[in-house]
């Protein structure tokens, strides 16, 4: 059952996406506002990324599996979730090897 929750994404003047949040019952989610920029320039995180929140849905599903409620359907989506995570990860090492990661260049 998808809970209900209301969402905000923002942008820039340049119309590139900036922070923004999500909230629904039980959760509230600051997204990260704005680049960490590189090198010395480089910033504290100011909010939530997409890989946390995902890695945090996988590591709840890993907790059921762990209890009575193990299932072909959790197991599934766990692998589902970690293809995620995975493909994000090469997205990220991509355009840290081009030294584009931390910036709003494509």
């Amino acid at each position: 059952m998808l809970g209900k929750y209301k969402a905000e994404n923002l942008s820039n003047a340049q119309g590139h996406p900036t922070g923004g949040h999500a909230e629904g019952v039980g959760i509230k989610i600051k997204w990260q506002n704005g680049p960490l920029g590189r090198g010395k320039d480089r910033k504290e995180p100011n909010g939530a990324f997409v890989e946390t929140v995902i890695d945090i849905a996988r590591q709840r599903l890993e907790f059921y599996q762990e209890s009575e409620f193990r299932c072909e359907a959790n197991a599934v989506a766990i692998m589902h979730l970690k293809a995620a995570l995975d493909v994000l990860d090469r997205r990220t090492k991509e355009r840290e090897a081009r030294e584009v990661e931390g910036t709003h260049q494509k």
